[in-house]
């Protein structure tokens, strides 16, 4: 098989709110990027053209100097917790630009390319648990890990996942709080097709846990195994109706954003982007992969964004229902490689990272940058 790297240039709420968004349907959102996302807006009709009340305007920098910023989390007082994938340090950012290692991550380890300390989860119950969740690569695998942060410096280190395979690339990585109380986590394929369709396997998977790693009620496979089939997925999202949205880079032919529903099989290896083979699901939308390689995505205000690396630009997806509508790109190689997006809890405006420091990037330690973008 071909391997494609790429080129430079609030804990649980119900087990009725559970079992409504193992169907896809959530009536409201709690959060979706740590303990304190606000409740999204919802979306009157607009003036953009596709419904929708907004759209990104000029970025303006919150914070310089970073060196391959993966994840982002936010904390109830607005700050945001965000890691670094190759120094395995953890930095507080308030909203102000002001930044501060509060540690680093133990037992981390670097793939010599895709790996390294990657997303940051906030628990949804910080404010009396102080539990913050990592996913980052290890000596024998990838794996998640639970820290305590008591405001100023992390501690505790705990494994509650593991044996999660790595390799140099298709490590996934991304954890995020469902607005159902439980923690998702998206796993590449480590390189190895077939374990993604391998309900036994962890990896090529989205998961779906309790904070203490077991698998969350009303799981389809009576694991850890949300939905199969994914070959290296790095985003995850929840619209205002609680569906949940993944984006997922493809290998040469067609990146992918799909709609998540429990113990489906999202196609690869057998399939990259839109295909006929009985049980598969198609994506609801696909692009080149010069024009994507998407991580992270967000919601707000109607629509999807969606990071992307090789394609060096910001993609909105206008949503409704379970339709997603026509792409917009936004700052294409403006300003490189865009690694992580996220909606800022209280406003109608998004963080968003580059990580041009990294193997792909043109720009060397110190490089990258935190933006924010204004949806008006």
């Amino acid at each position: 098989m071909r391997i494609r790297t790429r080129s430079p240039r609030r804990v649980t709420l119900t087990l009725v709110a559970a079992s409504a968004l193992a169907t896809g349907l959530l009536v409201t959102v709690a959060g979706t990027g740590g303990a304190a996302n606000a409740t999204h807006r919802a979306t009157p009709h607009g003036t953009t053209g596709d419904g929708l009340a907004s759209e990104p305007g000029t970025p303006s920098t919150v914070s310089s100097g970073w060196s391959i910023p993966w994840g982002l989390s936010w904390l109830p007082d607005g700050s945001a917790l965000l890691t670094e994938r190759d120094s395995f340090s953890v930095y507080t950012l308030t909203q102000d630009g002001t930044k501060k290692q509060v540690g680093k991550v133990p037992n981390v380890v670097t793939t010599g390319g895709e790996g390294g300390l990657l997303s940051i989860a906030v628990s949804p119950s910080w404010k009396t648990d102080h539990y913050v969740y990592v996913m980052h690569s290890a000596a024998e695998g990838n794996r998640i890990a639970r820290m305590t942060f008591d405001g100023s410096q992390l501690g505790d280190y705990k494994v509650v996942v593991d044996g999660i395979k790595k390799n140099k690339y298709h490590n996934g990585g991304r954890i995020k709080f469902g607005p159902d109380g439980y923690l998702y986590a998206t796993t590449g394929d480590a390189q190895n097709p077939d374990l993604a369709q391998d309900t036994n396997s962890l990896n090529g998977k989205v998961l779906r846990m309790t904070p203490e790693g077991k698998p969350a009620p009303g799981n389809p496979f009576g694991n850890l195994v949300h939905s199969y089939g994914h070959r290296n997925p790095q985003g995850i999202t929840w619209d205002a109706q609680g569906r949940l949205w993944e984006g997922e880079f493809g290998n040469s032919k067609y990146d992918e954003l799909n709609l998540i529903e429990p113990g489906k099989n999202y196609g690869w290896p057998q399939c990259e982007g839109n295909c006929s083979t009985d049980g598969m699901t198609n994506p609801k939308r696909q692009w080149p992969v010069s024009e994507a390689s998407p991580s992270a995505v967000a919601y707000s205000d109607g629509a999807i964004y969606m990071a992307a690396l090789r394609g060096e630009r910001l993609w909105r997806i206008p949503v409704d229902g379970t339709n997603a509508g026509t792409p917009k790109a936004y700052y294409t190689n403006d300003y490189g490689r865009l690694r992580t997006v996220e909606s800022v809890p209280g406003e109608n405006s998004l963080w968003l990272t580059t990580t041009n420091a990294d193997n792909n990037g043109d720009g060397g330690p110190g490089s990258d940058k935190v933006f924010q973008i204004d949806l008006k």
